[in-house]
């Protein structure tokens, strides 16, 4: 009997013992992290973890104030508790040395920022605090990185402001995401171009505001660019006067942008609001872009495209194109423009081709589109043309299967409400319109739609009838399929 209780208080005890280490273990669990390496400012040792704020825990925070403070420079980062595998490890960019008045040269903090969160096994934040503003000059922000990288940008990031402050050799980007696979860029900051001397230079398709302008190269830094990069998220930033396009992606898949806004003025040339290339697998939504080009624009060799709760204007519209400039070969393909809002612009959804290209435009949906003062509200046009030198030519891509649903709006009487203009040697196939119907913004007289050899049909009753639409398809068809790229 004696035995026997002994034993028993030998278990109880050990079980005692192994709760109480249970118990330590996940109060203070382990955490391991590289040093951040080539600092600036020497941050903490390690890099501290953050966990991204929840629906429960912004409402918790709102009600206990206990939000982490924010940093100022050099003072060492709060360290949140981590909450486990959803955490992430966090990179101020205070902490490495960035100033924040807007004068101060921050790029190489910020470089270091990216090079130490791109070397973290964690997924890494990358934050750019409020009430800061960060002298940004032309920089590459480089993977492949180890995990996956969220940019907070909450504070602002503005751009030299004379182009003779830019290096020679790089006045063609500004900010450079290059491999970065899985990177969220977004916040409630604001990146500014200040690209106002840029478009003042006199090789710009425009003159200054004071009619004069000084000399300068053509060559203008586009704001945000994106190289072969996938699963990109871009959400919530608002971006400013870029000297020429504010984004721009190339050779990048599973890309979805949203909640932007991006506001240029009117007169600034070239400054397209998003322009993708190569992409494929990209959504575009609930973003407002004002600009003083196309509010989208999509290139070649893009695929699987689609453009939600979009308002654009003032600008040049959607555009597809241009395409097939100095006799290349360009392939578009699926691409759907749906519940869009396209204000005071010189286009509404267009597409452009130049004379003497080849490949194909296919599989194209705008659908539910209001117009409101819209100078081309639909317009294909294959002889597209930047100056009054374009000679003809008997080569164009094969524009074939565009839908056109449910646009409705006013147009901008200078200009039909609808304009096919078709190559002669190439012409357009499978154009279906339905519940079009385009009043003029003045006066009373409803225009003539524009033809040129392109077929296809009205499904439904258009204001204005459609008309001069041809039935079928051409004699040429086996011929005009060879240019088909998919």
């Amino acid at each position: 009997m004696t035995l026997t209780r002994l034993t028993a208080l030998v278990v109880v005890v050990s079980l005692l013992f192994l709760c109480g280490t249970i118990d330590t273990e996940a109060r203070h669990p382990h955490r391991h992290h590289r040093s951040p390496k080539n600092m600036i400012s020497a941050p903490p040792t390690g890099a501290p973890l953050y966990s991204p704020p929840t629906a429960a825990s912004n409402a918790s925070s709102n009600s206990t104030n206990s939000s982490p403070p924010s940093s100022s420079p050099g003072a060492p980062i709060p360290t949140p508790a981590p909450t486990g595998a959803n955490s992430y490890s966090l990179f101020d960019v205070l902490t490495y040395g960035a100033v924040g008045n807007g004068v101060s040269d921050d790029t190489e903090a910020f470089k270091t920022a990216w090079d130490s969160a791109c070397q973290e096994m964690n997924p890494s934040m990358i934050s750019v605090p409020k009430g800061y503003s960060f002298l940004i000059k032309s920089t590459i922000f480089a993977g492949p990185c180890q995990n996956i990288i969220i940019f907070q940008v909450d504070g602002t990031i503005v751009a030299p402001s004379e182009p003779d402050l830019w290096p020679v050799n790089s006045r063609r980007n500004w900010l450079i995401f290059y491999k970065a696979d899985g990177l969220t860029l977004r916040g409630g900051g604001l990146i500014d171009g200040r690209g106002e001397k840029w478009w003042d230079l006199p090789c710009k398709p425009h003159k200054a505001k004071n009619g004069s302008a000084s000399r300068g190269p053509c060559d203008s830094p586009v704001a945000l660019r994106f190289f072969s990069s996938s699963n990109v998220t871009v959400d919530g930033l608002k971006v400013q006067d870029s000297p020429q396009f504010h984004f721009r992606f190339d050779q990048c898949r599973y890309v979805t942008v949203s909640s932007l806004q991006i506001r240029s003025p009117a007169f600034s040339p070239n400054t397209d609001g998003i322009h993708v290339e190569g992409s494929e697998n990209v959504l575009i939504h609930n973003s407002v872009i004002s600009n003083g080009d196309d509010c989208v624009s999509i290139g070649a060799g893009s695929l699987n495209i689609h453009i939600e709760n979009v308002t654009c204007g003032p600008g040049h519209g959607i555009s597809i194109g241009s395409l097939g400039k100095q006799n290349s070969r360009a392939c578009v393909t699926n691409v759907t423009v749906r519940n869009a809002v396209i204000r005071h612009s010189d286009n509404g959804v267009r597409i452009k081709t130049w004379q003497g290209g080849s490949g194909s435009v296919s599989a194209v949906t705008f659908d539910n589109i209001h117009m409101d003062t819209v100078r081309n509200p639909i317009i294909i046009d294959q002889y597209y043309c930047l100056s009054k030198s374009c000679q003809n030519q008997t080569s164009n891509l094969f524009v074939s299967g565009v839908s056109y649903r449910n646009i409705k709006g006013t147009y901008d009487v200078r200009n039909p409400p609808v304009h096919f203009g078709c190559s002669d040697s190439v012409p357009c196939t499978n154009i279906t319109v339905s519940e079009v119907e385009l009043l003029p913004a003045t006066g009373q007289i409803i225009s003539d739609p524009f033809c040129w050899n392109v077929y296809g049909m009205a499904q439904t009753m258009t204001i204005p009838p459609l008309l001069c639409l041809q039935e079928g398809l051409p004699r040429s068809i086996m011929d005009i399929d060879s240019n088909k790229c998919y």
